[in-house]
């Protein structure tokens, strides 16, 4: 019960992702700040000398824009993979869901057989075409945020390097569920994809490198 609780936290954390952070009536660059939101201690306490040297001597803020949406980025994608992580490992597996038999018909693979492998067994038998479908999947989100602007088609500023029209900044105009993202909640995010970051780690740890993790898990 305690495991599906968090499964259930992630993803309600998660479900404010994509939303804009325009409606805090605060400009973006709040987010890149000397005193970036996410900056605890007790990491906070040493990073910040780092943070200053990455966004000035070493960078510029555009610099600490690209971090801190590199750190969303894998957060959300931890969340998303630890929720997935936890659905096989509770049986939640597609074998049980979709009213498809096989994953491939001309490679042989039924979901039933993923669902009987470990999860990294299992996304080891995804043929290429599977693989080559997520990373189209991703690109399509990249791309989005790299030609729309408050959640319009945007390429007056063009492309290059990478910082307009969106701006690599996890911002995708979409926000269904109507959050007020505050900046609580943003740090909630950034705390949350953190937590999920040393989840999945130590998960995949745990089934790659038996007696890697110290802490037994229990499964």
């Amino acid at each position: 019960a305690t495991m599906k609780t968090a499964c259930f936290a992630l993803l309600a954390a998660s479900a404010s992702a994509f939303a804009p952070a325009a409606q805090t009536g605060q400009s973006s660059t709040a987010l890149y700040a000397s005193e970036p939101i996410g900056a605890l201690p007790p990491v906070g306490f040493f990073g910040k000398p780092v943070w200053d040297k990455l966004t000035t001597e070493w960078g510029s803020e555009e610099t600490g824009k690209f971090l801190r949406a590199a750190e969303l980025k894998h957060g959300r994608s931890a969340m998303i993979a630890t929720v997935g992580y936890a659905f096989h490992k509770f049986g939640w597996t597609l074998d049980n869901i979709s009213p498809h038999e096989y994953l491939s018909v001309t490679e042989g693979i039924k979901f039933a057989d993923l669902a009987a492998m470990t999860p990294l067994d299992a996304m080891r038998s995804v043929p290429a075409e599977g693989w080559t479908q997520m990373f189209c999947a991703i690109a399509l989100v990249e791309l989005y945020e790299l030609t729309h602007k408050g959640g319009k088609w945007s390429l007056d500023d063009g492309i290059a390097p990478g910082l307009t029209p969106g701006g690599l900044t996890g911002d995708l105009g979409w926000n269904p569920l109507g959050f007020d993202v505050t900046e609580e909640l943003q740090l909630k995010e950034l705390q949350n994809g953190r937590a999920a970051m040393m989840a999945i780690s130590a998960w995949v740890f745990h089934d790659a490198l038996p007696g890697s993790v110290p802490v037994p898990l229990p499964w």
